[in-house]
């Protein structure tokens, strides 16, 4: 019996043509597109902050030209006018940011809690890579909708209160604000994700993230009026960050809206890059 022996040509020639190929970052990219469209919780949750902040734009909207004339409406009424998108995005965008925190952490942690992660470290084996595509493209994608979202949160709201306020994204600040607003979300997702990274547990991150957007700057607005404790309570996340969709901020603001990003993105880079030195050096 003779037999035919195995050489480099025969093995380049079976039906597996990816064998010996590297896949670069596209492909990469490509597969963490395909795992976020395919997890049914990002389209329920994209449903939510739909719901959530163009909702309660209209909700708000509403309730304050329904109550344009009733008691104690003056200093409410003189707030609209003065700056419409305090009353479009103030509690919208506020709420609204859950939404996007929660998807960020699923992106992260529904590897986990599944198993998938050791799947695809297998398909990524070089971990950085393998974080850099998914923070790529859910922040390509969440801009886009988050963008959306959030022209289309205005141009309800401007609708609703035309009546008796006139705004127009021509106004001074006023489209800086509205695509702001957009960027504020992901930029609060893309922290959130950060936050699974480093606890890789969906609860306990998700948790972290409530408590930095609601729970520490009622905290820290409880502490003294002092220079050091307002500057405390400025650079926090979600007070700094927000700076950017405010047309004109309550009080005396310490950050510019683009610095209030811009301490926001310092944040991120820095949970960021934690998460990564310790994503390549735990166990999945």
């Amino acid at each position: 019996m003779s037999v035919t022996p195995v050489t480099t040509d025969s093995v380049a020639s079976t039906d597996q043509p990816w064998q010996g190929r590297r896949a670069g970052f596209g492909h990469d990219m490509l597969a963490e597109w395909t795992k976020i469209r395919s997890v049914r919780s990002t389209l329920w949750t994209l449903i939510i902050a739909i719901i959530v902040i163009v909702g309660f734009t209209a909700l708000i909207s509403w309730v304050v030209v329904a109550n344009w004339n009733g008691p104690h409406a003056a200093a409410r009424d003189a707030r609209a006018i003065s700056d419409p998108t305090s009353i479009i995005y103030g509690v919208a965008i506020y709420l609204g940011q859950l939404a996007f925190a929660v998807l960020g952490v699923l992106v992260v942690t529904t590897e986990y809690s599944t198993g998938v992660i050791r799947a695809s470290l297998l398909a990524v084996p070089k971990r950085y890579t393998m974080l850099a595509a998914k923070v790529v493209v859910f922040t390509l994608v969440m801009l886009v909708l988050a963008e959306i979202i959030s022209f289309g949160s205005f141009f309800v709201g401007a609708l609703i209160l035309h009546n008796h306020v006139s705004v127009s994204l021509s106004d001074h600040d006023v489209l800086r604000a509205t695509f702001g607003a957009g960027l504020y979300l992901v930029g609060f997702g893309l922290f959130a994700l950060a936050i699974g990274v480093l606890i890789r547990h969906t609860a306990g991150a998700i948790s972290v993230a409530v408590a930095v957007a609601f729970v520490l700057p009622i905290l820290t607005g409880l502490l003294p009026d002092t220079s050091f404790f307002n500057h405390l309570n400025a650079y926090l996340p979600e007070q700094a960050g927000s700076q950017i969709y405010l047309v004109r901020p309550t009080g005396i603001p310490l950050l510019s809206a683009w610095q209030g990003l811009g301490v926001l993105a310092i944040y991120i880079v820095v949970l960021l890059g934690i998460g990564a030195y310790l994503f390549d050096r735990r166990d999945a």
